[in-house]
């Protein structure tokens, strides 16, 4: 059910050559809804496995096919490991939860507030945003407390040149949608951003570039902080300034052109999924 597209020759044709796999077609947006909410359970559990839970906190919201207006998240109190999709809650964008949703009852039918609050206004506001994940992930953690924005230090940093921003006022935990709409409203249109004293943010146009970018983002942030300290630590050896050496602005610009792309982190994300589907040995069954 997948379909063969060539990923933007203008801008990847460097990387890719020839025809490479695209995203799945289907022939019903009831299957549509299905395939997201399996891989949002999916990347929940990659989530998880990666250590990015902390307690509660963490969330990762995709938008539903058939009603727009509402997405699907993970429900408050059950841990990133154990979520499979008929766990997922459906809220439309009052934070009512949704008949659709499945389960009537339980200890796992509840909302978590921040998480309705930062991803409502996220996905009212970028219509081109499938799925927007957030997690206080330790490097990212650590990474927001210096209150500044990642450098251009590798090729993998440059992912975020240009497209990441800094969210300087913590106000404790979100809980009113003013903080939900300063938040959005600091990311813009870019794909990520640090929230300081508090985590990471990540949202893009599909759930495997958001996963990719969540995970690059991170390894980012940890680069960054090596890089930071044994430069600080070569401070004064043979007239080094205990700096980084950042890439030049246009070579970053160009790199970010296309590592950074939506379908470089498509593809790039695709493959977390592969290694989680032949662990579990359980994939997505496309109706004939």
């Amino acid at each position: 059910m997948s379909a063969s597209i060539n990923i933007n020759d203008s801008v990847l044709n460097k990387a890719y050559r020839g025809k490479a796999p695209g995203p799945p077609v289907f022939a019903t947006k009831l299957e549509e809804r299905e395939f997201l909410k399996f891989r949002l359970a999916q990347a929940l559990r990659i989530f998880g496995n990666r250590g990015y839970d902390e307690g509660v906190a963490g969330h990762i919201t995709v938008r539903d096919p058939i009603r727009p207006d509402c997405f699907w998240v993970n429900p408050f109190g059950l841990h990133f490991k154990l979520i499979q999709p008929s766990d997922l809650l459906l809220v439309d964008h009052a934070g009512t939860i949704l008949p659709e949703s499945g389960q009537r009852d339980g200890p796992f039918r509840l909302l978590n507030t921040a998480a309705f609050m930062i991803h409502s206004a996220i996905h009212a506001a970028r219509p081109d945003v499938l799925c927007a994940a957030h997690s206080h992930s330790p490097y990212g953690k650590a990474f927001s407390a210096l209150g500044r924005t990642l450098d251009p230090i590798s090729q993998d940093a440059c992912a975020f040149h240009g497209d990441h921003v800094l969210y300087t006022q913590y106000n404790g935990i979100v809980l009113d949608e003013a903080e939900g709409a300063a938040i959005t409203a600091a990311l813009g249109p870019a794909k990520a951003a640090i929230l300081q004293n508090h985590g990471l943010l990540v949202a893009t146009g599909t759930i495997e570039g958001t996963l990719h970018f969540y995970i690059a983002f991170e390894r980012a942030c940890q680069v960054q902080l090596l890089a930071d300290t044994a430069a600080a630590g070569y401070k004064g050896d043979k007239g080094h300034d205990g700096k980084t050496v950042p890439i030049n602005d246009a070579q970053a610009k160009e790199t970010a052109r296309i590592v950074g792309s939506e379908q470089a982190g498509w593809f790039s994300g695709c493959m977390e999924f592969m290694v989680l589907e032949r662990e579990e040995g359980v994939k997505f069954e496309y109706k004939e």
